[in-house]
């Protein structure tokens, strides 16, 4: 019984209550604030607004953790008996210092800020740097990681960003050659190759100024019309798969024919 008191009266100190609740309440808060910046920025008109506010979510939320934690550890070491106010001021002298020994550091969090809220890079922008093309999967303070297209995952320095490709702040362009045999006819083809685009269209799978542009060039062994596809950025190999495939399946209902290279062999007597 005298041992489960002592325990109970260390429990109930100062410095173990006070250090657990402070503790808990900075937990508390950190989920508490974060949830509602979530729901309050969450919401956008268009997929880039959301996407642009989701990185921004997560810049006040790292912002909002480290601010409690430290004033929460400043009043846990109030409760066990450390001068908060001569530390503070120790903490401001070491800070100037230290802000000197790690100006990388220092230029990584500004560059990090700077390219969130100028709106540079965002999370899931498809971007190019140093000839390494992916996506952008993690936008900290101090590091932006991209995930190429075979899964490798490059991470960056934010002070090292100053120059970089961003391919996913307007719609991509794809312009398919669909090569076609000599003998089918023009307004057949045409309006075959129309369908497939509206049909795509009214399925939202691209936007609806995609076009039928036309016959674009009269090649040795086959007529190479032109269709003109606008879609998101993000999506575009995605999409010219599945519009190739659209347009094979369509030639095969439709028995339009798609050329392919043949070479004639003649004996010399036959010439």
């Amino acid at each position: 019984m005298d041992v489960l008191n002592k325990i109970y009266n260390i429990i109930m100190t100062k410095q173990i209550l006070g250090s657990v609740i402070t503790l808990v309440i900075a937990v508390f808060l950190v989920s508490m604030i974060n949830g509602i910046i979530s729901k309050i920025l969450i919401t956008g008109k268009t997929q880039f607004e959301v996407k642009r506010r989701k990185t921004i979510i997560k810049l006040f939320q790292s912002i909002v953790k480290y601010i409690i934690y430290i004033i929460a550890l400043l009043i846990i070491l109030d409760f066990w008996g450390v001068d908060t106010r001569s530390l503070i001021t120790s903490l401001g002298i070491f800070g100037a210092v230290l802000g000197l020994a790690m100006q990388d550091t220092v230029k990584d969090f500004i560059g990090g800020i700077s390219l969130i809220l100028e709106n540079y890079l965002q999370v899931g922008d498809t971007v190019t740097f140093n000839n390494f093309t992916g996506e952008v999967i993690e936008l900290n303070l101090r590091t932006t990681k991209i995930q190429g297209f075979d899964g490798e995952v490059l991470i960056v320095a934010n002070r090292n960003i100053d120059t970089i490709i961003n391919a996913s702040q307007k719609k991509s362009h794809l312009l398919l050659e669909i090569p076609t045999a000599y003998e089918e006819k023009v307004s057949k083809v045409e309006k075959v190759l129309k369908d497939v685009i509206n049909e795509a269209i009214k399925e939202k799978l691209i936007f609806d100024d995609s076009i039928y542009a036309g016959v674009n060039e009269l090649a040795s062994h086959s007529v190479q019309y032109l269709i003109n596809i606008h879609c998101d950025q993000n999506k575009r190999y995605n999409i010219k798969r599945i519009i190739l495939e659209r347009v094979k399946l369509a030639y095969e209902k439709n028995n339009i024919k798609i050329p392919y290279e043949q070479i004639e062999v003649h004996h010399g007597q036959d010439i």
